[in-house]
């Protein structure tokens, strides 16, 4: 519910997720991670009681980056890898806004690499969505930052030979206040991310996992496969266990900064032994261990909030900066402020 002025009324209306519906024809491939992850921002939008003339989407290049076309709110296609620092100017011109990033692995992580690792630094007022599918779609197919290790594509025909980026442990690295990982099948999971995003001060950073079925399809399948998922997903909960498995008979226990998986069947082990998820942990570490788990064997993939931090973000630490200044100094008119410093006064005569 928010409030709006309607000429010399004031009503309180109800958004849903049609208002925030363009007109735009959506032009992903059929069968795209990507409609989901649309749907679920459309259905969530209306709770998270902002005006939609107050909303604005950032987008760069890449199939993700048509975003704000379909999102029926103020919006910016910029240009490669350069979102997240448009994103900052407008957050920073207008800190009451509600601005959303969203961009790609290959377009967040590769050209917009400095970009993204700055603004995390920063703790940007802003939101960050990334639709990591693990390959560039809209160029057609070649691997991204975050392929695998072996990936044979159009640009890897003999297997890449690059280590990928793991880019919740790269915004960890940089000082990220909030990161979180959902997946594109698990529709409530997204909402619930995208609440929490919305509602953390400073820069969330939400990754999420998107089949391409065009050019990867399958790359997440024991993720989100009925027959699998339960044993290569495990759901991070707060104050909870780390508890997975069919029949939820295993968990993870830390040997000093060691993860370990063990199982609940054989009685050596139960769940008070278990990990016991804190997304308050003052300390990353933690939360580092956890992004781990996509490159360790036999450990579940980790889905849900990692960690969040409360510090202040960019756009109030200037704001407080110029505030000083203006305090410490008198009231100037415009042209004593280009007239004063240096200056000169040319004559007539040209000497």
């Amino acid at each position: 519910m928010i409030t709006q002025n309607f000429g010399n009324a004031i009503k309180e209306v109800q958004l849903t997720a049609k208002d925030f519906q363009s007109s735009q024809e959506v032009k992903w491939c059929p069968g795209c991670g990507d409609y989901s992850i649309l749907a679920q921002m459309q259905r969530v939008a209306p709770t998270f009681e902002v005006s939609k003339e107050n909303f604005v989407w950032v987008s760069g290049i890449g199939c993700s980056s048509r975003f704000p076309y379909y999102m029926d709110t103020y919006g910016i296609h910029g240009i490669h890898g350069r979102a997240t620092a448009i994103a900052t100017g407008v957050k920073l011109s207008n800190p009451n806004l509600s601005v959303w990033v969203a961009t790609g692995d290959g377009d967040a992580l590769s050209i917009g690499g400095n970009h993204f690792i700055h603004t995390v630094r920063r703790n940007v007022g802003i939101k960050i969505i990334l639709f990591n599918n693990k390959i560039y779609g809209l160029t057609k197919g070649q691997y991204s930052p975050t392929s695998e290790q072996g990936k044979k594509t159009k640009s890897t025909p003999f297997g890449s030979v690059d280590y990928p980026f793991n880019p919740l442990r790269v915004a960890l690295g940089v000082g990220a206040t909030f990161v979180a990982r959902s997946i594109d099948r698990e529709p409530k999971h997204m909402q619930d991310m995208m609440k929490k995003a919305a509602e953390h001060n400073g820069t969330a950073f939400l990754e999420i996992y998107q089949n391409c079925n065009i050019f990867n399809d399958g790359a997440y399948a024991n993720l989100t496969e009925k027959e699998t998922k339960a044993e290569h997903v495990i759901i991070l909960e707060d104050k909870q266990p780390l508890v997975f498995g069919n029949n939820k008979d295993k968990g993870i226990v830390l040997d000093g900064f060691t993860p370990k998986v063990v199982s609940l069947a054989d009685g050596k082990y139960s769940i008070n032994d278990l990990w016991v998820h804190d997304e308050n942990d003052l300390s990353p570490v933690r939360a580092f261990i956890l992004t781990q788990f996509t490159e360790l064997d036999d450990f579940p993939t980790p889905l849900g909030l990692f960690r969040k931090e409360v510090k202040p973000t960019f756009e109030d630490l200037v704001d407080e900066q110029i505030n000083e200044l203006k305090a410490l100094k008198k009231t100037s008119t415009f042209d004593e402020i280009i007239g004063g410093g240096n200056t000169w006064t040319i004559s007539g005569n040209g000497k």
